[in-house]
């Protein structure tokens, strides 16, 4: 009843501080870079899960970062340990997920911008600082979801029993360690 949504967790594990930095990019408040965050983060997870259902080169990466995410162990915690941008590809092993978010940073950008009026550079700023905080965010539901502890990574109702399926449910895969679908 209480899950927190993927947007939440998000914004919980960036931190005042970064939450703070966006606010002074977006040239807002702490409230507006919220706003922006959310709706930024929503269409990156949205457009993640059209990639994971299309039936294409571009599906099959998605797919296969999905299943990376959901057999790696959560790499860090907080924010302050990730040390920039510069090490996204050894957030998870391979970085596969760290590539797909990257690739879908330019659409989700120009998604955002048209929105909500930031210059699409802006939001891919914006993107940049959010897509190593997305990936630890994933690891940890993901962990949360095989280990099957309950945690605020697991969506409720899901069990750990479907941690190995990863072939054929990986859109099941994809909505628990996400969570209840965009905002």
């Amino acid at each position: 009843m209480s899950e927190s949504s993927f947007q939440d967790d998000v914004l919980g594990e960036l931190g005042d501080d970064k939450l703070t930095e966006i606010a002074g990019l977006l040239g807002t408040d702490d409230s507006g870079a919220r706003e922006t965050v959310a709706q930024t983060v929503g269409a990156m997870t949205g457009g993640l899960r059209q990639k994971a259902d299309a039936d294409d080169a571009d599906g099959v990466e998605a797919r296969q970062a999905i299943a990376e995410v959901a057999e790696a162990e959560p790499p860090l915690e907080g924010v302050a340990t990730l040390g920039g941008l510069g090490g996204l590809g050894g957030l998870l092993s391979g970085g596969m997920m760290a590539g797909v978010l990257a690739k879908a940073s330019r659409p989700v950008a120009a998604a955002v911008a048209k929105r909500t009026g930031i210059p699409a550079a802006t939001v891919s700023r914006v993107i940049e600082m959010l897509i190593p905080v997305v990936l630890a965010v994933l690891a940890k539901r993901a962990s949360g979801r095989a280990a099957g502890t309950g945690a605020a990574g697991a969506a409720p109702g899901t069990g750990a029993g479907t941690s190995g399926g990863t072939s054929g449910s990986l859109g099941d895969l994809l909505g628990e360690i996400l969570g209840g679908g965009k905002k």
